[in-house]
């Protein structure tokens, strides 16, 4: 008679009473909650992930001054748009969701690098914004005085982004906030006629310089997503023109798959927070611009740059080749920072006419 059968149901049933000795449960039940706490843990991270990623909503500049103004007891005087929304850009910048999260070292915010470069791109405009108000805004001459509080506030902005302690960055950025918020009470205050704020077209355009600049390069590293090889033209215009070293003829010119995304959202930082500015600097330089017959240039720039702000319904930064089946993102991103950017030239040279 063949025993195999009943062995294999004997085997079975001590393999069943091993699976339900009290000892056998004790040691699963420590096995179970590990898994169910790593489970839970990265749940919540994923959450925290969905939640931290949404990028702040804009807000009303006007508003902004008014309410600060308010609070503080002061009249809105030139100049207080501007660094009022200064302040708020900054403010957001540190208590948006998640808070500030480029120097993360755990998760969730260590993961989320779209985020890191949306910071970026806002920080690179404060930094820009808050010189031009140390060296322009603030002077009406260039051997006048630098304003003290703006002077030490420009480079605490320029501490680095990525610094988690001894200090952190937002200790630092605090510090500039604080600066520039004790600059905007010496602004709106009558006795203190030493602290101004000249909105005049030279200092507009010499701001205005800068920012063309930074969308330029934006726009060739967002075009750059699919490759190029372009023509060297670094000399191109004047005859006399000389460089440290002979360059090539032709540049090949591609920004890395794994820095597409990284571009795309530093580019969108960069907008949300120039929208900000140029709308508060309607604000305080409306009669210049009115009489420079400029308002509308100025408007159109807001419009170009607020169709950056789009929703990106995509969970990846799609980037297919030119004319691909796939859309790509970084060239349509591309397209309204070069109109923006055009729409710049054309206001900085109607405020250089007379």
């Amino acid at each position: 008679m063949d025993n195999t059968l009943p062995r294999r149901v004997t085997e079975r049933v001590k393999h069943v009473a091993r699976w339900y000795h009290p000892e056998t449960i004790r040691e699963r039940g420590w096995m179970w909650g590990a898994g169910l706490t790593v489970l839970t843990y990265a749940a919540v991270v994923l959450v925290l992930m969905l939640w931290w990623s949404g990028e702040p909503e804009r807000f009303d500049v006007r508003e902004v001054a008014a309410e600060m103004a308010s609070a503080a007891g002061h009249e809105v005087v030139t100049g207080y748009t501007t660094t009022a929304t200064v302040i708020r850009v900054a403010e957001t910048l540190l208590s948006k969701a998640g808070g500030y999260l480029s120097n993360d070292i755990m998760p969730p915010g260590v993961f989320m690098d779209n985020m890191h470069n949306w910071e970026f791109g806002v920080l690179v405009q404060l930094r820009d914004m808050v010189r031009a108000m140390r060296d322009d805004y603030s002077r009406s001459q260039s051997q006048s005085v630098e304003d003290p509080d703006l002077a030490e506030a420009s480079p605490l902005f320029y501490f680095d982004n990525a610094s988690w302690i001894f200090p952190a960055s937002e200790k630092e950025y605090e510090k500039g906030i604080a600066r520039v918020r004790r600059y905007l009470d010496r602004l709106a205050t009558p006795a203190q006629t030493g602290t101004q704020f000249y909105a005049r077209a030279d200092n507009l355009r010499d701001w205005l310089a800068v920012v063309e600049k930074r969308l330029g390069s934006l726009s060739q590293r967002l075009s750059a997503s699919v490759g190029q090889v372009r023509i060297n033209t670094d000399l191109a215009g004047d005859p006399d023109a000389a460089q440290a070293t002979q360059g090539p003829q032709e540049v090949v010119v591609k920004t890395p798959w794994l820095e597409i995304d990284d571009v795309f959202y530093e580019a969108r930082g960069a907008a949300w927070a120039l929208i900000h500015f140029l709308q508060a600097l309607e604000v305080d330089f409306q009669a210049v611009l009115e009489k420079k017959n400029a308002l509308v240039s100025l408007r159109q720039i807001i419009r170009e740059l607020e169709a950056t702000q789009s929703t990106v319904w995509s969970p990846l930064v799609l980037n297919g080749g030119g004319f691909g089946i796939v859309t790509n993102y970084s060239l349509v991103m591309a397209n309204y920072i070069s109109r923006a950017n055009a729409a710049l030239i054309d206001l900085r040279s109607l405020l250089q006419q007379g």
